[in-house]
């Protein structure tokens, strides 16, 4: 083993070059290793000396008495990265001391080499003070010279020159092989060879700091065990001059990109320690086999390797566009498994080839045989046909709020962006039609079908079995292009169900929220550059966070355009309309006639031409249609430019109701200090805010303002709404001798809710023994008469207030004498209550002319329960109020 360990024998245990040398020298194997290395490194005679000492007992004498004066004495001679090199300073001075000539670089060094000899009296005395065993000294000088002798024989010569730190210690790092030590990371002591542990000896001369890997003269056991004789060294010196006993292990094969290569990370050790890890090596040439395995793998069947053959990127192309076909079909069973095209690659590329290089060079010469070498089809890519994917069916652009959207296709359930993504303009946000986007597209309306359709209860679902073939009916009839994207998929399918089966089915009975994530859209907004804004299947979410943002990004833009008149198919003005459907009305007839109009900033009269009905906003190859509206300034108005029409047409007849206000500024004024019983409303008017919201109360400031703007209004701003100054100033001049008239009218109304509002109020504090009678009709009153009611109400229900504050106050006087009636009538009217409130909270508010019907049903419903004598226009029940809630889900 120890022969092996100094390269003296090979595998099978026969005499190397440097065994047979090792044979003719009479010393120790080790001590030879040595001084046969540092022949070799030019360090022989620093070495001889070394190895001398180390054949000897220490010839530093250290009693018991007198410690301390030694550690003095023999730290002049310690270096504090070796051991050996304190030997080599301390045979300089044993030398310089006793003087006379000397052989080697040693002597040549000596700062006090000199002729002069000093007799063996007082060398003797000088080596006692300094602690120094003269008996030892001289059985050191006779080893040194017994090995003198023995190079001599060998006719080897001594180095010219000083050896460095480096070619001295790999000289004797040859022969102690067994002895090295790396620093353990957990404490003081060092692993050695095969598992062993080992501390420096207390009498190291080394620093404080010793280096990560030393070597030792001599491995001691006492207490533990101790390493002797220390020096530190580079691990890389160990792979130097022990190459021949680390074990190399390579790991983790694998392609690098960049290299266009196998790489494997190779380790070695040598009896146990890691002399290096990690260390990049080119794979193909330990193991091309195995390397070229990986080559194909990764390079050819997954695309890793960025290189200008075509043959790649050609197949990368196809091989994307059948997995596109899997997503778009929802099925993952279409493209063959990546065994199948590595045997395609495995069948071709020659055995030799297993880097980017080799593969380049082979290519280029059998290409010119083969022009379709390695170029795979889309027959070989595909188990099967992918039947009914088309571009139709799956198109790559969607049309949503009149701009072509980006549409990419996943199937991966559980991912947030499986099934359709479409990516749409900030610009474009609320100009998106929610309805539209619940057909998808034409190719997942099938499975959106069948899905809706399994949510119904068992009577009509039972009577549309098999499900799939029913679904696939429905869908052919849906799928035709003047029906698809039209109105709301679910009445359409609602529809067909109703049709098919014979059954009332309600929306309700259609459960989306039973519906997979994927059969919704899923929406990306960008902006200008492409980043991500936000991203969602809740439209009317996006539109809640991104909706200010995307009307300024829509209002930008159109300032940079001209305004347009309207399309020749519209007859009257979209803002004049305010009560018509949007739906119903033709905004897309004929292109708009483009007129360039420079809009001032404000305006305190109509002197800004004919109001153009629509804008027409051009975006690249795109045009999106905008909604121009008077904008209130308060003492002005102005035109802006609005992505959505109902904001519009709120916004408009805010302005144009300000224009008109402008134009009769004494009338204003004169209403403003004549209205009748203004002061007397006004203290009333402080308890609304309070009842309503807890906030502070009305002022008479806030009333006064809501009077004149209802009269404005009843007064201006009756439909059709005037779109031009000469309608404008028709409007003004008969609206203008009404105003006084209608805005008393008003007053005197308010006046009467606000009587009939204290007198409840002061019923419902007067009954709060009726906990539920006290409690339903408070929150009755909050939501009749908030603190703006004069203007959030219908001006035609206005006129019944009295009455239902009236039925309140009646309600609470009959209580005492049968709060059971009461109570029945309540449980009879909460459910027709609660439905309505969460409808309203369903659909953010927004409300249509069959809501309001239902909304003000519920408060004649309460006259007829809780105060029949003040009777109601029109007959009020249950049956009434089912009867229009179907119309209103149908």
């Amino acid at each position: 083993q120890l022969l092996a360990e100094l390269g003296a024998v090979d595998d099978d245990n026969e005499l190397t070059p440097v065994g047979r040398t090792l044979a003719k020298l009479p010393l120790d194997p080790r001590v030879g290793r040595m001084i046969l290395e540092a022949k070799d490194r030019n360090a022989l005679d620093e070495v001889l000396v070394i190895a001398s000492a180390l054949s000897v007992q220490d010839v530093r004498d250290r009693p018991m008495d007198r410690q301390a004066q030694a550690d003095q004495a023999h730290a002049k001679l310690d270096d504090e990265k070796s051991e050996f090199s304190g030997y080599l300073r301390l045979w300089k001075w044993l030398s310089d001391s006793r003087g006379g000539k000397r052989e080697g670089v040693l002597s040549a060094q000596g700062a006090h080499n000199s002729e002069h000899k000093i007799t063996n009296r007082q060398y003797e005395t000088l080596l006692r003070e300094n602690f120094v065993n003269i008996r030892r000294v001289r059985e050191w000088r006779d080893i040194h010279s017994q090995l003198m002798g023995t190079i001599g024989e060998q006719g080897w010569e001594l180095n010219k020159k000083p050896a460095s730190y480096e070619q001295l210690h790999q000289s004797m790092l040859c022969g102690l092989l067994g002895n090295l030590g790396q620093k353990s990371d957990e404490d003081d002591w060092y692993l050695g060879a095969r598992g062993i542990k080992f501390y420096r000896h207390p009498g190291a001369k080394l620093s404080k700091k010793p280096g990560r890997w030393i070597v030792a003269a001599e491995l001691v056991e006492t207490t533990r065990l101790f390493g002797r004789g220390i020096a530190n060294i580079e691990p890389q010196w160990i792979e130097q001059v022990a190459g021949h006993l680390l074990k190399k292990q390579l790991l983790d094969p694998h392609w690098e990109k960049k290299a266009a290569q196998v790489t494997a990370l190779e380790r070695a050790t040598l009896y146990g320690l890691v002399v290096y890890n990690g260390r990049r090596v080119n794979f193909g040439r330990v193991d091309p086999v195995a390397a070229r395995e990986v080559f194909i793998r990764e390079a050819l069947v997954a695309g890793n390797w960025d290189t200008p053959l075509t043959f790649l990127k050609a197949n990368e192309k196809l091989i994307a566009k059948v997995q596109d076909l899997e997503h778009k079909a929802r099925r993952q069973d279409v493209l063959v498994d990546e065994e199948l095209i590595y045997a395609f690659y495995d069948q071709q590329v020659p055995a030799d080839v297993c880097s980017g290089a080799s593969c380049e060079a082979w290519y280029r010469e059998e290409v010119k045989k083969q022009p379709k070498l390695l170029l795979l089809t889309q027959e070989e890519l595909m188990r099967h046909e992918a039947a009914g994917i088309t571009t139709q069916a799956f198109p790559k652009i969607v049309r949503l709020g009149g701009v072509d959207c980006t549409a990419t296709y996943l199937h991966e359930p559980g991912d947030a962006k499986d099934g359709v993504t479409v990516d749409v303009p900030l610009f474009a946000l609320n100009q998106v039609n929610e309805d539209r986007c619940e057909w998808l597209v034409p190719g997942m309306l099938k499975d959106k079908v069948q899905a809706l359709i399994k949510t119904l209860h068992q009577r009509p679902r039972s009577r549309l079995v098999p499900l799939p073939d029913t679904a696939a009916r429905m869908t052919e009839q849906l799928n035709q292009p003047e029906l698809f994207g039209t109105g709301s998929l679910t009445d359409a399918v609602l529809k067909l169900v109703r049709d098919a089966t014979a059954v009332d089915v309600k929306r309700g009975d259609l459960k989306l929220d039973m519906l997979p994530p994927h059969l919704f859209m899923n929406f990306r907004v960008v902006d200008e550059h492409g980043r991500q804004l936000g991203t969602g299947r809740s439209l009317a979410g996006l539109k809640g966070d991104l909706g200010v943002q995307a009307r300024g990004a829509f209002q930008a833009l159109a300032g940079l355009k001209n305004l347009a008149r309207a399309p020749a198919g519209v007859k009257k003005s979209l803002i004049s309309e305010s009560n018509r459907p949007l739906d119903q009305l033709n905004i897309a007839q004929a292109a708009p006639e483009k007129v360039a109009i420079k809009i001032p900033e404000r305006y305190t009269t109509w002197t800004f031409g004919e109001l153009p009905e629509l804008m027409e906003i051009t975006k690249g190859a795109q045009t999106l249609i905008g909604f121009p509206a008077l904008i209130d300034l308060g003492d002005a108005v102005t035109i802006e430019v609005f992505d959505e029409p109902e904001l519009a047409i709120a916004k408009h007849r805010a302005g144009l109701s300000r224009l008109f206000a402008l134009q009769i500024k004494d009338a204003i004024k004169y209403l403003e200090k004549n209205l009748p019983d203004l002061q007397k409303m006004a203290t009333a008017y402080m308890l609304v805010g309070r009842a309503a919201d807890n906030s502070g109360g009305g002022t008479l400031e806030e009333l006064r303002a809501q009077i004149l703007e209802v009269a404005l209004s009843r007064c201006f701003l009756l439909d059709p709404l005037p779109t031009c100054e000469a309608e404008f100033k028709k409007r003004l001049d008969e609206g203008r001798g009404r105003l006084t008239l209608i805005a008393t009218e008003i007053a005197r109304m308010a006046a009467g809710i606000l009587l009939e509002f204290t007198a409840a109020q002061r019923k419902i504090k007067d009954t709060k023994n009726a906990v539920d009678a006290s409690s339903d009709a408070a929150q009755q009153l909050q939501r009749l008469v908030p603190k703006k009611f004069l203007t959030m109400t219908p001006y035609a229900q206005l006129q019944h207030f009295p009455r239902y504050l009236k039925a309140i106050t009646a309600r609470l006087d009959k209580w005492r004498s049968d709060p059971a009636r009461d109570a029945a009538r309540l449980l009879e009217l909460k459910p027709q209550e609660q439905r309505y409130w969460r409808l309203v909270a369903d659909r953010k508010g927004a409300s249509d002319a069959r809501m309001q019907e239902f909304r003000w049903l519920l408060e004649e419903l309460r006259v007829s329960f809780f105060a029949q004598e003040l009777r109601t226009p029109q007959p009020v029940s249950i049956k009434r109020l089912e009867k229009v809630w179907q119309q209103l889900n149908s």
